[in-house]
């Protein structure tokens, strides 16, 4: 693992995020046309949709303050919503610690305001293979925040032509994106799918027993966070 006074931040570690961002598209694209179609049919404007999507830049917050927006919108209950949603990015940080605690200026609040859960899992694989370049991780983001804007106007454009109906594929895009990314995170310990696995099921149950959003997301991620935290204790 690189350590806090190896890392570097080059053109060549941004260009290699750049490619490493390309096949993550494929899985972004429909999440992000889903947003756009989401945002069209809840009145918002193309220009409210493409603002909403560079300043907020998280999707699953944004898809859930949509299912929440009425007429006058629901302020504080959205931004709760997102809050709960977005709080993993505060362990997310201290995951990628090694390459952060070493950035100043644009070159971190440039790569703290791209990070995203694609980013993130490629970053720390990297920093795992003893990867000091951080530019790498600020490549991928702007790669994926360009792209994600572009496409959720897309989606707002076509959400007047396009009505997809409850329970098409698209919609299940996101998730299995997020699925796959557990990939490149799990180490090869069968002790790191416990949290995993307690996560899912406790979300699962705080669905299946009707609380509402955003409850068994957070109730999920708190749990299996509780519980990797336990045995990390646990563990000499």
């Amino acid at each position: 693992m690189a350590t806090a006074s190896s890392v570097v931040f080059t053109r060549v570690g941004l260009r290699r995020g750049n490619r490493a961002a390309i096949p993550l598209l494929i899985g972004l694209m429909p999440f992000a046309l889903v947003v756009g179609v989401v945002s069209q049919g809840k009145g918002l404007s193309l220009l409210e949709t493409l603002l909403m999507s560079a300043l907020v830049y998280a999707g699953s917050s944004q898809l859930l303050a949509l299912e929440l927006w009425a007429d006058p919108a629901p302020i504080l209950a959205a931004c709760l919503a997102a809050f709960a949603v977005n709080i993993r990015m505060a362990p997310m940080g201290a995951a990628l610690a090694p390459w952060m605690d070493k950035l100043r200026g644009w070159r971190l609040w440039g790569t703290l305001g791209t990070i995203v859960d694609h980013s993130f899992a490629l970053g720390v694989a990297d920093i795992r293979s003893g990867g000091k370049d951080a530019g790498y991780l600020m490549g991928i983001g702007v790669v994926l925040w360009t792209a994600w804007i572009l496409l959720v106007g897309v989606g707002h454009v076509m959400g007047g032509l396009v009505r997809l109906p409850p329970g098409h594929p698209l919609f299940f895009a996101a998730t299995a994106t997020f699925v796959a990314l557990l990939v490149t995170l799990w180490r090869g310990l069968a002790r790191d799918l416990w949290p995993w696995a307690t996560a899912a099921l406790v979300a699962v149950a705080a669905l299946r027993l009707g609380l509402p959003q955003p409850v068994p997301l957070l109730a999920g991620a708190l749990s299996g966070a509780a519980l990797a935290a336990w045995r990390e204790r646990r563990t000499p």
